[in-house]
């Protein structure tokens, strides 16, 4: 496993990924099994070229493609000015969390050193869950409450 990094003078380096945890499988969406399937019957690779390339070939130089691709695209799609790359980050954990994933779950998706730092990020996203713990609650005592104690009560 590898990833990319950028030299401050634009150059691009494969090196191995920074930390233990960054050593993950996430799993892929139907969606992007596909749309992933359509650009490599567009644009076909080999085994040791990169995925997404330049269109000059060679990969892809991340403050280039900032420029050029991502701010206008970060535009059209009426983002905030200044919406970053990082931003796909937030909306993946978003997603997740939406989707009804564990803390644990998230922590692992993206590579944490633990759970406690996926809530420091995102504990705002988690649903409240009131009600969910008045049911579960309840479902547990409900086959338990006393009958003549619970009519003399109302």
């Amino acid at each position: 496993m590898t990833q990319l990094q950028q030299t401050a003078g634009s150059s691009v380096y494969v090196c191995p990924p920074k930390t233990k945890q960054s050593y993950r499988t996430v799993p892929l969406p139907k969606v992007v099994a596909d749309a992933l399937a359509l650009h490599l019957k567009k644009f076909p690779t080999d085994r040791d070229d990169h995925l997404f390339r330049m269109e000059r070939g060679g990969p892809i130089i991340r403050t280039s493609f900032f420029d050029h691709v991502w701010r206008g695209s970060v535009k059209k799609a009426g983002l905030p000015a200044g919406t970053g790359m990082h931003a796909l980050r937030h909306a993946y954990a978003s997603l997740l969390i939406t989707g009804g994933e564990s803390v644990k779950v998230v922590s692992e998706r993206l590579g944490h050193t633990n759970a406690a730092m996926t809530l420091n990020t995102y504990s705002h996203l988690f649903p409240d869950s009131e009600e969910r713990t008045r049911q579960a609650v309840d479902k547990a005592f409900q086959d338990h409450a006393d009958p003549v104690r619970t009519e003399k009560a109302r």
